[in-house]
């Protein structure tokens, strides 16, 4: 009997950590961070928030609409849901009450939402010419430029580009291979492997810069992207993604440019935007980026030719 116990207990925590598992980090700390402020809101009001109703969530999102946009609406539903589900609750996300209110909310506040600015290849120029002028360490100026320059040259997700370990590069003479072991959209850790190369201009060139980068830090294996410490000593620590996001404004701001509406989200959407306005077709970038929906890149598309084809051009004035 005492045997069959401890094999369930075993179960059950191998169990619980497959629910672990089962989503990246950072989305179990969305949905927590999301669910918090629903929960700060049933209290203020004296409602319930586990388990709640469709009627409660729906005052919720109203609450939330007048100042926050759709997507984050979405977003916070789909959060509240899942916490619902791991918890063994069910809540009916499809009532017309929250369904329909999500209409309305969608009528009346419409549906474009305004993203962050993607990175284009003058921005990247400024920075990558601002970090050169710095009266820093070496070091530190082949660190920062190969962030840079790696995560525009592959159109990387930031958690992607500081996840790269030495052993995940393969120098070949066209330029590198770069093995992603996970993203956002391969949560089962199936990988994918993203070829940048050579660039012309070796100040701009990712593998240029990532090998002196290597050369100078020294770093044979682990985490290619480290943290410094006082005295620019590096240490073994791993960047974090809002460290890529914190270099990027800093630079931007030192070459004189507006940085508030740039984000880590940038350099990937400044990867697309480019390619797409250098003619590079949808499954292309899409080969680089990893994105599994062409919605995305086809909108990065459309901006990027806004003025190619605007029948504005046949207008002889």
């Amino acid at each position: 009997m005492n045997e069959l116990t401890t094999d369930l207990k075993l179960l059950y925590e191998a169990t619980l950590n497959n629910l672990k598992s089962s989503k990246a980090n950072n989305t179990l700390r969305a949905y927590k961070s999301d669910f918090k402020d629903f929960g700060a809101f049933c209290a203020k009001h004296g409602l319930s928030s586990l388990p709640s109703e469709p009627r409660i969530v729906s005052l919720y999102l109203t609450h939330l609409s007048k100042n926050s946009k759709l997507s984050t609406l979405r977003r916070r539903l789909v959060s509240i849901s899942m916490v619902h589900k791991l918890k063994g609750h069910y809540l009916d996300t499809k009532h017309p009450i929250i369904v329909e209110n999500l209409m309305g909310i969608r009528r009346v506040k419409g549906s474009i939402q305004k993203g962050k600015k993607p990175l284009l290849i003058n921005y990247l120029k400024s920075i990558i010419n601002v970090i050169n002028e710095q009266k820093i360490d070496d070091i530190k100026k082949f660190r920062d430029k190969a962030i840079i320059l790696i995560g525009f040259g592959g159109g990387f997700r930031r958690t992607e580009l500081i996840s790269i370990d030495h052993e995940d590069l393969e120098f070949v003479p066209e330029g590198i291979k770069i093995t992603i072991k996970r993203s956002k959209t391969d949560q089962f850790g199936e990988g994918m492997i993203k070829g940048l190369p050579y660039f012309t201009n070796e100040n701009y060139c990712p593998i240029v810069n990532l090998k002196k980068w290597l050369e100078i830090s020294k770093i044979t294996s682990g985490p290619i992207f480290r943290r410094f410490s006082k005295g620019l000593s590096l240490t073994e620590q791993r960047l974090t993604d809002q460290s890529v996001v914190l270099l990027m404004k800093e630079y931007l701001n030192l070459a004189g440019i507006e940085n508030k509406n740039f984000a880590g989200h940038s350099l990937r959407s400044g990867f697309a935007t480019v390619a797409a306005e250098s003619g590079a077709d949808e499954r292309s970038i899409m080969a680089m980026t990893g994105h599994k929906s062409t919605q995305m890149v086809r909108r990065y598309i459309r901006e990027a030719n806004i003025f190619k084809n605007n029948a504005l051009n046949k207008i002889k004035i």
